[in-house]
Parts: structure tokens; C-alpha cells; sequence
């Protein structure tokens, strides 16, 4: 079978990753055959689509966790869609965080070799800078020192930036610096952990990506987002954290309007596969490090 707009490439049914042919021009498909193509429609929501989007992610989990395949690098998924189908999750981490019994996965994106963390996402920025204390920076210096770990980055500083502009100037405009971030900085050295900060955000992105540091903890939603999308929107790329296994995504939305007419970019899927590519080395499958064999 040809597939469509790309007639060099063609796609070869299969029921495992251990019966794919891993070679140029060849795309391995698991077909779970949940999508009546005589009613199909491309470019619509469909609960029908939602429900089947859910049975790949269910799918790709399951084989993850057994082992069979190294990495997941996931596609976007339509939130309309997954409601019509009756499925109850607003998106991929959610789904991924109920079906592996885990409490909290922790997102990183990666762009140029520039990593970005976020204490904060999904909220108004009010609220945000209500989360910039103490307890909880520290205890996200822990969580974002051992995902960079299990990431196989053991070198080098992660930098907390700045909550205010310049920091807050010692307290000259606003003293979340001084009360909390100074202080969750200096615990964390104290523990041994290689961080430093509060560093001005208008500055501490691009030192990131100069080398200086391993990693940034972005303090809220688009400081981070703005930093990373604005270099290079199509290859910034959302790693979660904590999972039992490596997960890469791209982080664009699914793009209704264009369905079908062989036009979208596929830049962002290829790098969020090299990325799963890159890491999955680093991860272990059952306690034990495995080489990695092949992409899926």
C-alpha cells in the first residue's frame, strides 16, 4: 500500500514493532481497524476518531511497558474529538499519567539542545506567582535534576530564573526573589544539587542556549513557551517526565482545516522522533538499561 501525497513511501501492516522493516521508505502501521473509512470524513471532529486515538495511545502504552518498543513519540489529538468519543481526558499526559498509575509527570521541552522545565503551567498568571515559593521550587529542583538524569545529563548547572524584571532588583519590584527563590536556590546547593539562580529572564534563556547551563526552570506557562516557540516553533519539542517509559510530542494542535490536502509540516514529528531516538538509550526497561534497537 502507497501512501497518499507520498508515493516513495508505503506502509506495511504489522501486529508487534518485532515484524517491521526498519528501512527508508517504509512506514510500519499497527491497524486496530476502529475507523469505518465509508463514513469518514477528513477534517471533522469525530467521536469515533477520539475513541480510536485513545485505543492507539492505550495500544502504544502497553507495548512501551512490555518492552517492545524503546520510546513513544506522539502525534497531536484532537480534545473535541476525544469528547465526543466519550473519553474523559483533556489530552495525551493526562491519558498517559492514568493508564501508567502516575501521580504528576513532569513536561520539559527541548529545542537546540535547550531544555526548559516549568514550575507552573496550565493557569492564569495570577495564580502562577502564587506558586513561585520555596517548597515548591525546591521541590522541583529535585524532580528536574533527576528527569535530566534519567535523560542521561548528569553534567552541568540548572538555572532557575527570575520571576520579576531583573530579578526584582533586590526587592526594588518585587521580593519573590529575596523571600523564595533566593532562599530554594540556596537549599538546594546545600543538598548538592548543581543550581543556581534567580536569573533574569530576558537573559537566562539565551545563556541556556550558549551552553552555560543544562536546563532552565521556567517559572510560569509562557515564559518558558515564548522562549522556546519564538527560536523554533516546529522543532520545539515537549518530553514528559516520570513515565515508565521516554515520551516525546510535537506541541501543535491537530490542524483540522488542512486535513487532507498533503500540505502539513512534518518537521515537527520528525525531530520529536529523533529526540525519542536521542534518549531512549538512557532509559531502562525493567530496572536494567537496554540498548536501543529500533525507532518506533
Amino acid at each position: 500500500m502507497e501512501f497518499p501525497n507520498t508515493p516513495h513511501m508505503k506502509i506495511k501492516k504489522i501486529a508487534s514493532p518485532a515484524e517491521g522493516s526498519y528501512e527508508p521508505g517504509i512506514l510500519n502501521v499497527i491497524d486496530l481497524a476502529m475507523i469505518h473509512m465509508d463514513t469518514f470524513e477528513l477534517g471533522k471532529v469525530s467521536g469515533e476518531c477520539g475513541q480510536a486515538a485513545y485505543a492507539y495511545i492505550e495500544k502504544s502504552t502497553d507495548l512501551c511497558l512490555k518492552g517492545e518498543a524503546d520510546a513513544m513519540a506522539t502525534t497531536p489529538i484532537n480534545k473535541e474529538s476525544l469528547r465526543a468519543g466519550g473519553i474523559n481526558f483533556i489530552g495525551h499526559t493526562e491519558i498517559l499519567a492514568a493508564l501508567t498509575n502516575t501521580e504528576d509527570p513532569l513536561t520539559m521541552f527541548e529545542v537546540y539542545g535547550m531544555r526548559v522545565f516549568f514550575l507552573s503551567r496550565h493557569m492564569s498568571l495570577r495564580k502562577a506567582c502564587d506558586m513561585v515559593v520555596k517548597e515548591r521550587i525546591v521541590d522541583y529542583g529535585h524532580r528536574c535534576i533527576a528527569a535530566l538524569r534519567q535523560l542521561g545529563v548528569s553534567e552541568g548547572t540548572m538555572a532557575i530564573a527570575g520571576l520579576n524584571p531583573h530579578s526584582g532588583e533586590h526587592g526594588l519590584f518585587g521580593d519573590e526573589e529575596v523571600n523564595e527563590i533566593i532562599p530554594a536556590v540556596e537549599q538546594l546547593q546545600a543538598e548538592g544539587y548543581q543550581v543556581c539562580g534567580p536569573i533574569g529572564a530576558d537573559s537566562v534563556f539565551h545563556q541556556a542556549l550558549q551552553g552555560k547551563f543544562n536546563s532552565v526552570l521556567s517559572l510560569y506557562h509562557d515564559q518558558g513557551h515564548i522562549a522556546t516557540k519564538t527560536l523554533d516553533f516546529a522543532k520545539t519539542i515537549s518530553i514528559t517526565n516520570g513515565l515508565p517509559f521516554l515520551r516525546t510530542s510535537v506541541d501543535h494542535g491537530t490542524a483540522l482545516d488542512i486535513a487532507g490536502k498533503g500540505i502539513a509540516d512534518s518537521v515537527s514529528m520528525e525531530e520529536a522522533i529523533r529526540l525519542a531516538v536521542k534518549y531512549a538509550p538512557a532509559f531502562s526497561v525493567g530496572g536494567k538499561k537496554e540498548p536501543l534497537t529500533e525507532a518506533v
